[in-house]
Formats: structure tokens, C-alpha cells, sequence
């Protein structure tokens, strides 16, 4: 990861993924990648940029074994691992194993669109899951990878390489790589706004009063109260 990207990244992890939605909305941008939740308890925010990973499912013939693959050998440390796994509940491309190199590896985390499983473990160690299921059996023999760095296709939201992926308690989403520092300059202003906001409601000012005077339509401008 570059020093840039590792700014971005700070910078990103300083903020959660509801004031980067309603920045992104602010700029007609859509990237949820829903139903991926967190399976860590009081999970901070994560991001970096994508490391895309694509499974199919296929029929076994007699005899054969398929791993579920080895593409975290290629994951650079600060990337976020997103796995396509066609959102299947029924077997699991995720777990202790993996888990242990990632943690090696110093990847930031890992998001399945999809199942995991030896959640108990990955808790104990503290290492950023997010997934759309919980299930206990393997994806080997199920299902197998299919491709790496591509485009995935998450519930609305297409995902490119290196696009950044963000997330925490509240969910996920994906921000394009060539809009990340606008959506993130926007994502800081509004975070600032809402906190001012809420120190005024400390204070005693009503809401609605609170909300005018730092412009709660926009709050993505700068603002100063009358």
C-alpha cells in the first residue's frame, strides 16, 4: 500500500459508513453491498482497496477434490478481501485458516457475499469478517474459484479492483476508486456537521433550530451558525 493510499485509509477508518453513504449520496453514487454484515461484536470501521475474488459452483465427478483456492497468497497487506460466492447460505469459502494467513498477511479484512464459518476462532483472534451468512460446511467439492481481480456484481452494486471497500457495525459498501478523496473530503464535512449538531443539542438548542444554523440539508458545506 502506498503512502497515499494509507492516508486514505486512516482518514476513512476515522469516520463510519453512514456519513460516507450520505456523502456518496450527495454525489448520486450507490454502492451498498447489503445483507454483508459484521460477525465480530463492536467491530470498527475497516477499509482499503479491493482484492476481488469470484467462486462458481460446479458438479464433482467421481474422484475428484477441489480445494476452495489459494488466491490470499496474492492479497497485499491493507487490501480488503470481497468474495463473490453467488450469496449462497449452504457452504462456506471462509474460515480459520484463512483467517490465520490473513492475519499474517496484515490484510485489513474480508467480506463474503456469501457464507462462513469457525466464527468463534475469528472472533477470539479479532480479525474484521463481514459476511451474509453463518454455515458450517466446507465449499470444497461446492464450489470452486473461478477468477480474481474482476468486476463483481453485489446485490446493486458493481465492485471494480481496487475500488475502496469500507465497513463496520451499521454494513458495507464499495466507493470508486477515482471517487474516493471526493467522497471522502464530503463524508469529513458532514461527520463534522452532525457532531456540531449534536454539541448544540447538548447545549440546549432546539433541533430544528440546531439543524438550520448548520445547514442539515447540506451538511457537506461549510457552515457557520448566525
Amino acid at each position: 500500500m502506498t503512502e497515499h493510499q494509507n492516508t486514505l485509509r486512516q482518514r476513512l477508518q476515522a469516520l463510519d459508513t453512514p456519513s460516507i453513504a450520505d456523502a456518496m449520496d450527495s454525489l448520486g453514487l450507490y454502492g451498498p453491498l447489503p445483507g454483508i454484515v459484521s460477525r465480530a461484536p463492536g467491530q470498527h470501521t475497516i477499509a482499503g482497496p479491493a482484492f476481488t475474488v469470484r467462486y462458481q459452483s460446479f458438479e464433482r465427478q467421481a474422484g475428484e477434490f477441489h480445494n476452495a483456492g489459494n488466491y490470499i497468497d496474492e492479497v497485499a497487506a491493507g487490501e480488503v478481501i470481497l468474495v463473490d460466492n453467488q450469496g449462497r447460505a449452504d457452504c462456506t469459502v471462509w474460515g480459520d485458516i484463512l483467517t490465520e494467513m490473513a492475519l499474517r498477511k496484515g490484510i485489513a479484512g474480508t467480506l463474503i457475499h456469501g457464507a462462513a464459518r469457525d466464527i468463534g476462532e475469528i472472533q477470539r483472534q479479532g480479525y474484521p469478517l463481514f459476511s451474509a451468512a453463518v454455515f458450517m460446511y466446507s465449499g470444497k467439492n461446492r464450489v470452486r474459484l473461478s477468477e480474481k481481480r474482476v468486476a463483481l456484481q453485489i446485490g446493486p452494486t458493481e465492485v471494480q479492483p481496487g475500488d475502496w471497500i469500507v465497513a463496520d457495525s451499521s454494513g458495507a459498501l464499495a466507493i470508486p476508486a477515482a471517487q474516493v478523496e471526493e467522497v471522502l473530503q464530503r463524508a469529513e464535512r458532514i461527520d463534522a456537521t452532525e457532531r456540531k449538531i449534536r454539541a448544540a443539542l447538548r447545549d440546549g438548542v432546539p433541533l430544528e433550530q440546531a439543524r438550520a444554523a448548520y445547514r442539515y440539508d447540506r451538511p457537506w458545506e461549510e457552515a457557520t451558525p448566525a
